[in-house]
């Protein structure tokens, strides 16, 4: 899963009093930013081992401090915090936390059992990226009704031009990611790689929500 953890960023920054989208979308990979940031000094590792699964070929096998629940949690604990001192709305620093967390949630549903509850065995994972004909049509509709369900709850005085040129840079890198050609080993252009594209789109995002506002009820 990639473009379909900004989801929730997209149904969270509905309500009134949220985080603005680019907060929401950083808080959305904040636990992927977390493990790019990670791998670089080796405090969490991967490799990769084509064919591990049909669509992936990243073996995930040591990310105890982002890929935890646990992990999650404190990471959405400190990002909550953040968000609270930011802005002083409870509102806008319980939804960011929230996100943060959906991110291991959602993750639970694709990786294969490389997940754990506090950093140790059990390892947990449905394995949806087994069945790319389940996962990808599932990515885009959580993605594609969460852009509508936003752009239907906001409004901007330009309208939605620049909420739709975001949506075809969320389509651009999922192809990318789905489509491109895969690294044979790791190497630290992978993290290097993941850290540009969620700093992209979270600006891109920053950029579409800067004018829309919760819409009257």
């Amino acid at each position: 899963m990639f473009i379909g953890h900004f989801a929730p960023a997209l149904v969270a920054a509905a309500r009134p009093k949220a985080a603005g989208l680019g907060t929401l979308f950083v808080a959305a990979q904040l636990v992927d930013i977390g493990f790019a940031a990670l791998l670089i000094p080796g405090v969490e590792a991967m490799r990769i081992v084509p064919g591990i699964t049909a669509m992936n070929p990243m073996d995930l096998y040591h990310m105890p401090f982002t890929h935890s629940l646990l992990g999650a949690s404190i990471w959405a604990a400190v990002f909550g915090t953040i968000v609270w001192a930011a802005t002083k709305r409870r509102d806008a620093a319980i939804g960011a936390a929230l996100v943060v967390v959906s991110h291991w949630l959602i993750d639970l549903f694709v990786h294969i059992p490389d997940l754990t509850l506090l950093g140790s065995p059990p390892r947990l994972g449905l394995g949806l990226w087994n069945y790319p004909l389940i996962e990808m049509p599932l990515e885009i509709a959580l993605v594609g009704g969460a852009l509508v369900y936003y752009a239907r709850r906001t409004q901007a005085p330009s309208g939605h031009l620049r909420l739709w040129i975001l949506a075809a840079f969320l389509a651009a890198f999922q192809a990318i990611d789905w489509f491109g050609p895969k690294e044979p080993v790791y190497s630290r252009a992978i993290p290097a790689t993941m850290l540009f594209a969620y700093a992209f789109l979270a600006a891109a995002a920053l950029w579409a929500g800067a004018n829309r506002k919760v819409a009257a009820a």
